[in-house]
């Protein structure tokens, strides 16, 4: 199958460090860091090993940032009639990756009616909040994401061991996931889980780079005197 012409076409990156870790150091930082920690607690003890329902919700989750960064940037570059740097589009990208990860795992774990109204309160909820902190925060917001998708790269290869050990069938990729990563047709769960974690790694590396070019701008524009932490 051609998907060099597909808009949606993925490449599946090999090369990302998945053990990469920023240490938090300001107070931004251990707010987001701290926020994360506690929603893979409450992940952990709500779906334990059940990987396949995790991704689901967790990807509803994951896919709101982006939308609600690039609505931001959008509208902050309008307002201030400059360029956006790219950030709107990376942004946007990024929305519609984790929704396609959303849809995949969405035929594979077959969420039920109970995990859909999950879906749809955490959303709910997650969106406002996310809404407001870009708002007012928005670089613990990039953090947030960024800490976020750490935990998506480590719950990823816990998932990718439990499949290797076979206590989860490597059942056969569904055809919307071999299409938008163009998987050969052969591909199974395993490549799946690879190919999401490989996005997951890349949207980490991307909002952990917005926030050192947010402190970057601010140390240019403001006084030596003044503190950078939100």
């Amino acid at each position: 199958m051609d998907n060099s012409n597909n808009p949606k076409f993925k490449t599946v990156r090999h090369e990302l460090d998945l053990t990469t870790h920023v240490q938090p150091k300001t107070l931004s930082d251990k707010v987001a860091f701290s926020f994360v920690k506690m929603l893979r607690f409450f992940a952990d003890k709500f779906f334990a090993k059940r990987y396949g329902h995790r991704a689901v919700v967790l990807e509803t989750v994951a896919a709101v940032p982006g939308m609600v960064g690039g609505l931001w940037q959008h509208l902050h570059a309008i307002r201030k009639m400059r360029d956006d740097g790219g950030w709107i589009r990376v942004l946007l990208d990024e929305a519609e990756n984790e929704r396609m990860h959303l849809m995949t795992f969405i035929k594979i774990a077959q969420p039920n009616w109970f995990e859909r109204l999950v879906i749809m309160i955490t959303q709910f909820f997650f969106y406002n909040a996310y809404f407001f902190l870009y708002l007012f925060a928005p670089r613990t917001a990039h953090r947030v994401v960024g800490y976020f998708e750490e935990e998506a790269v480590i719950s990823y290869t816990q998932y990718l061991a439990e499949v290797d050990a076979g206590r989860h069938e490597n059942v056969p990729a569904p055809q919307i996931a071999i299409d938008y990563w163009g998987l050969p047709e052969s591909a199974k769960l395993r490549d799946v889980i690879i190919a999401v974690r490989a996005d997951e790694a890349e949207h980490r590396d991307v909002n952990h780079s917005f926030v050192d070019a947010i402190d970057k701008r601010r140390a240019v524009s403001d006084p030596p005197s003044h503190s950078a932490a939100e």
